[in-house]
């Protein structure tokens, strides 16, 4: 029996954020029905339903406009829940999917199609792929023009495969400022190399999930790392609520925390407004 994650709150709070027109959450999951999407094989947790009305009560309380859906683990390669989702929620949206090395061109045709411009890849763990068969298999991307996006579980990731990451053939997004630890400092190896990545102008930072990497709301400590990401490449910096908040072990954040921390760690308007609606309009097509 899978252990059944906590819920996210389902009362989001009205944000002292104004959204510009257009604001983009770039990182999103969707679960359930159970009945209809049960989860995959290989599914570590199980999640309550996180249902496309839900989210999209989400969107129109924070003022999101666009939203770009992230393929969880749960489902393994079975990409149909956050396909489906996208014409649910009822805004436009974009998915970031996972596949198989061996998937064929039709299908990366079809997916595509169903409005994919990525695939994601979970690295850092035992049974993950190394970047060098991520790198190979992502030439096959280059034709449709998707990115890579990683999700690192584990520290000490990017510094080790700087040499492999830095001539990537596409680009790469890493999510959640690369699970970095704040009391680590910004001199930590992984941070360092996210910032050379960066400023090489092929790589995406989504400056998300705050709640995951700090103790609590306006994640303060985190600061530093978004000021220096924003010095570098501001215009190559994402935002995403991560709702619904998988697989999280402590005092489950309401979702508005996500937001209305970027006044603390983006306090320019025109800066928040390049990374919530220009700079995703850009990677994902709208």
């Amino acid at each position: 029996m899978l252990e059944l994650c906590q819920p996210p709150d389902p009362k989001p709070r009205a944000p002292k954020l104004k959204c510009p027109p257009g604001t983009t959450d770039s990182h999103i999951h969707i679960y359930g029905p159970q009945n209809r999407f049960p989860e995959g094989p290989t599914a570590k947790f199980a999640a309550p339903d996180a249902l496309p009305p839900a989210y999209r009560h989400l969107a129109e309380v924070l003022g999101i406009e666009r939203v770009v859906a992230v393929q969880p683990s749960t489902y393994g390669f079975d990409n149909s829940r956050q396909l489906t989702a996208l014409a649910e929620i009822g805004l436009p949206g974009r998915a970031v999917v996972a596949v198989p090395f061996d998937v064929s061109a039709r299908e990366l045709e079809r997916l595509h199609e169903a409005g994919a411009r990525g695939v994601r890849y979970a690295v850092g763990h035992a049974n993950s792929p190394s970047f060098e068969e991520i790198a190979r298999f992502a030439e096959r991307l280059t034709p449709l023009q998707w990115h890579v996006e990683f999700h690192l579980v584990k520290p000490l990731v990017l510094a080790k495969a700087k040499a492999v990451l830095s001539s990537f053939p596409v680009d790469i997004v890493v999510a959640h400022i690369a699970s970095i630890d704040p009391a680590a400092g910004t001199g930590q190896p992984d941070f360092q190399t996210l910032c050379e990545l960066l400023r090489a102008g092929h790589c995406w930072v989504k400056v998300s999930a705050g709640y995951r990497i700090s103790a609590e709301a306006p994640y303060r400590d985190v600061v530093p790392f978004v000021r220096t990401l924003v010095d570098l490449r501001l215009d190559h910096l994402l935002w995403g609520t991560d709702w619904p908040h998988v697989n999280f072990k402590g005092i489950m954040p309401n979702t508005t925390e996500s937001l209305d921390c970027l006044l603390e760690w983006v306090p320019e308007e025109e800066a928040r407004r390049q990374i919530l609606v220009d700079n995703p309009k850009i990677l994902y097509g709208f």
